[in-house]
């Protein structure tokens, strides 16, 4: 009977070991549900973003106002009869010490430089 008894004990123990440690584990399980979730996360950010380019590329066939726009904000490009000043500070210029810290309301040190890109042929 004692004998009986320590077998079914050494049993319970290994499959306890498995359990905790063994190939299947519940630490192995735990790691590959964050995995699984960090996934997903992965898999809706990327459906979005298709869903955004895939917005935009019908958009680019579709009309000639997503091309303008495109052209003026990467390109800088204007339409005949348009003035466009763009405000470019020069190297090395420092603002004023007595400016507050925001960025937006601080004055420059230097007047800023005007530069006119060429027009958009339309």
């Amino acid at each position: 009977m004692k004998a009986l008894v320590g077998g079914l004990l050494i049993l319970c123990l290994v499959l306890q070991l498995r359990l905790w440690f063994g190939d299947g584990s519940i630490q192995e399980v735990s790691r590959l549900q964050k995995e699984a979730s960090a996934s997903q996360a992965e898999v809706i950010r990327l459906n979005a973003r298709n869903q955004a380019l895939a917005a935009e590329v019908a958009d680019l066939k579709g009309g000639l106002d997503a091309i303008e726009e495109r052209a003026r904000a990467e390109l800088g490009m204007i339409s005949e009869g348009e003035s466009f000043y763009q405000f470019v500070r020069e190297e090395g210029s420092q603002r004023s010490q007595n400016s507050t810290s925001d960025p937006e309301v601080a004055e420059p040190s230097n007047p800023p430089i005007l530069s006119e890109p060429e027009p958009l042929n339309e």
